[in-house]
């Protein structure tokens, strides 16, 4: 596996020291490895391509560039966005249970870009961020880059742990809580509605954000949609919303959105004019056309069913692939089942032998922001058919072996 080691550069130039506690990510690392054709990836989280609606995309920026407004869609636009597509995606955020309006959203090139305002909008160096153990390798890396402390919280199959939650508020005073409540990644974990209620009483009235971090949300496979924490009564004025359209529209777009309290939301506009004045206006435009001409929901249904197979071709394979006593996640939803091999493997060990078999998979070590357990390890089943799932699993479960053997 490529070593994640901080970027160094041989110079007697001055350099920033904000990238000394940046460790590269193993995952992009992992894509350019695992770019040989016939490497079977469980690696990234990566969408399945041919289930991209490519007409329908290509007719909303035809829509775009044919129509009375083609010039504008070529110009420099709002920071906050376009007017329509905020307003599209208001609504769908209030269908899912949080009332939103367009004045509250603000577009971002991908929810990673709200993580990097947030980042600078709301953390001094040396402040603490709390995060669930494990959690999003990337906002790990937000919050390094931003020259933060990062505390674990404990979390079980529902999630964070409220009392684990209550404990690094008392002993750490956080400035930003961070969650992915729903098919978590890398767990695949959902904050069940006991604990929303449970984590937003132990949450609401302190003096700390809250940041929910929701990409995975819509790409539910079974059981009833959960309203997003943010939802939950005390938690309006400290309370973040993340979205993106990258999971069941177009990742390449690199277009999210977060809604947040008003004054905040201003200040994010602030720090986003000093990144990058705008995200595409094209795309948003494009964007926004789509949603109008094309039912969204309709789309993303035939994504729960591809990717329900999918999901269930992994979870069927896995008890004939991992060694006994391994453990994994069961996910209604999302992208990611989460393994644990036996205590004494090596996941990272284990990652070499199967790039030998043609197969790749995220150990789970980088995750962690406390102690790592080493067993762990991520699988992406959104990417592969179900045939190629199995076959893929087949070489992991020949390289386990392979390892068990020496």
């Amino acid at each position: 596996m490529p070593s994640a080691i901080s970027p160094t550069i041989s110079t007697s130039l001055p350099l920033a020291q904000r990238l000394r506690g940046v460790s590269s990510s193993p995952v992009r690392d992992l894509l350019a490895l695992a770019a040989r054709p016939e490497v079977i990836s469980f690696a990234g989280g990566l969408p399945a391509p041919e289930l991209f609606d490519v007409d329908g995309v290509r007719a909303a920026f035809d829509a775009v560039l044919a129509g009375p407004r083609a010039r504008t869609a070529l110009q420099y636009s709002t920071t906050e966005g376009d007017a329509d597509l905020r307003s599209l995606l208001a609504a769908r955020t209030s269908s899912r249970g949080l009332a939103t309006t367009a004045d509250d959203v603000l577009i971002t090139t991908g929810s990673q870009q709200a993580l990097a305002l947030l980042s600078t909008a709301l953390l001094d160096p040396g402040a603490v961020v709390a995060v669930e153990d494990p959690t999003y390798l990337a906002a790990l890396q937000s919050f390094a880059l931003a020259g933060a402390r990062v505390v674990p919280v404990d979390s079980d199959d529902d999630g964070v742990v409220p009392a684990s939650l209550e404990r690094v508020l008392d002993e750490h005073s956080p400035a930003l809580v961070y969650l992915v409540t729903t098919f978590a990644n890398p767990t695949g974990r959902t904050l069940s509605v006991q604990r929303r209620a449970e984590v937003a009483a132990v949450l609401a009235g302190r003096p700390t954000w809250v940041v929910e971090d929701d990409p995975y949300g819509e790409l539910r496979y079974r059981g009833e949609a959960l309203a997003p924490l943010a939802s939950q009564p005390g938690l309006e004025e400290q309370a973040i919303y993340l979205g993106s359209l990258s999971k069941v529209f177009a990742p390449g777009m690199r277009l999210g959105w977060l809604r947040a309290p008003r004054e905040l939301r201003a200040r994010l506009a602030v720090a986003k004019q000093a990144s990058d004045l705008h995200t595409s206006t094209i795309d948003q435009a494009a964007a926004a056309a789509y949603l109008t001409a094309t039912d969204l929901d309709v789309h993303v249904a035939g994504l729960r069913t591809a990717y329900g197979a999918r999901r269930d071709a992994m979870l069927d394979a896995l008890p004939s692939v991992l060694p006994p006593g391994s453990t994994w996640t069961d996910p209604d939803g999302g992208m990611f089942v989460w393994a644990r091999l036996p205590d004494g493997l090596d996941a990272s060990a284990l990652l070499p032998v199967a790039l030998e078999h043609d197969v790749a998979f995220v150990p789970g070590t980088p995750f962690y922001s406390g102690t790592p357990d080493r067993s762990t390890l991520r699988l992406s089943f959104t990417t592969h058919s179900p045939e190629r799932t199995r076959e893929g699993l087949s070489r992991l479960g020949r390289a386990l072996r392979g390892t068990l053997a020496r």
